[in-house]
């Protein structure tokens, strides 16, 4: 993610604004021209981006609900933008709850589709592939004693995600209770969508062979390999080849885990660039844990640039949490295996492998 600058007074602006503080103009998002724009009225239900004065359009039909701040491509007859246009179901709008929820994931799922625009990877709905395009369904659990929890949880491209992981609390419950050291909104929309991506990228496109060298034999059971898992635990020496715990469960998993740390990853980098920010330690003789984020993540040649930067800049960032008396930020140990797990996602996203 990077940040953005008002057109009309040069104030800089976040992802998620609606509004510029300092000169009132309404903002909204182009996906198609990858910036955050300051409006004025066009007429009617149009408005005129200042980024982009001559594609006028209106805005997502989820604005309503302060649920998008995005603006529909110019002629396009769709009512929602290029992200909402992929939600199959949402929460009962008229329960305050529920809507403060939905906002919440709404937020965490324009990340996510910031970063698969960036990389132009392939997005159908579901009218325009019944059977692979992607679906989100936002569900609240039933009432008590009339039906099972929701899960989270992905198949060929119908994505769940249960309203509840929108709620901090039980949200840092369930991570405690499983374990966990990262449980996030973001986390999970880049988990779930992993698996998706796995289907167009690696099952459809004839990379089986070539992932099941990196990330083992998917065909094994999977029911068996997740009751073995919760039954079982972790190796005891699972950080030596993967990135996080859940990882070991399975192949699958495993990609979906890797998956979603490298957009993790390439979005933080992005993010720290948009700041100009470097790593120098006045310690650091050798220059072992310098790094200068002088490029676009985004558009990376090599893990190994990504790494160069990442190593430096998150032992930096988990020392100032340290400092703050709070844990690491990102909590995660990436040993050699795990880095060319991550080089095989960065392949696949770029489409050199």
């Amino acid at each position: 993610m990077k940040l953005f600058q008002c057109q009309s007074c040069g104030n800089i602006l976040y992802f998620e604004n609606r509004t510029c503080q300092r000169c009132g103009h309404r903002l909204a998002y182009l996906p198609e021209a990858r910036t955050l724009s300051a409006l004025t009225p066009a007429g009617g239900e149009d408005w005129t981006p200042l980024a982009v004065p001559d594609r006028p359009s209106r805005f997502c039909a989820n604005a309503v609900h302060d649920a998008c701040n995005w603006l529909v491509p110019p002629g396009s007859g769709d009512a929602f933008c290029l992200a909402c246009r992929h939600n199959g179901t949402i929460p009962d709008v008229s329960n305050p709850e529920y809507l403060a929820k939905w906002r919440e994931m709404e937020f965490a799922k324009h990340r996510l589709f910031y970063s698969l625009l960036r990389w132009n990877l392939p997005l159908k709905t579901r009218a325009e592939d019944p059977e692979h395009g992607l679906i989100f369904h936002f569900l609240a659990d039933p009432p008590e004693n009339q039906g099972p929890k929701v899960m989270t949880g992905h198949d060929n491209g119908v994505i769940t995600i249960a309203l509840v992981e929108a709620d901090d609390a039980e949200r840092e419950k369930r991570r405690r209770e499983m374990g966990e050291p990262y449980r996030t909104l973001l986390g999970h929309f880049r988990h779930e969508v992993g698996h998706h991506y796995w289907d167009l990228l690696v099952r459809d496109a004839g990379r089986l062979e070539a992932c099941r060298a990196v990330f083992g034999d998917d065909s094994q059971d999977y029911d068996a390999a997740l009751q073995r898992h919760y039954e079982e635990g972790t190796p005891a020496n699972w950080q030596e080849s993967f990135v996080s715990a859940y990882a070991t469960t399975h192949p699958w998993e495993d990609f979906a885990e890797t998956w979603a740390h490298y957009l993790h990853i390439v979005d933080t980098l992005e993010m720290a660039s948009a700041f100009g920010m470097q790593v120098h330690p006045l310690l650091d003789a050798g220059g072992e844990l310098a790094a200068r984020i002088d490029f676009d993540p985004y558009e990376a040649q090599s893990i190994e640039q990504i790494m160069a930067a990442w190593l430096p800049f998150v032992f930096a960032l988990n020392s100032v949490n340290r400092a703050m008396g709070q844990g690491d930020l990102y909590p995660f140990v990436l040993a050699p295996p795990v880095i060319a797990k991550l080089g095989f996602i960065h392949g696949l996203v770029h489409g050199t492998i």
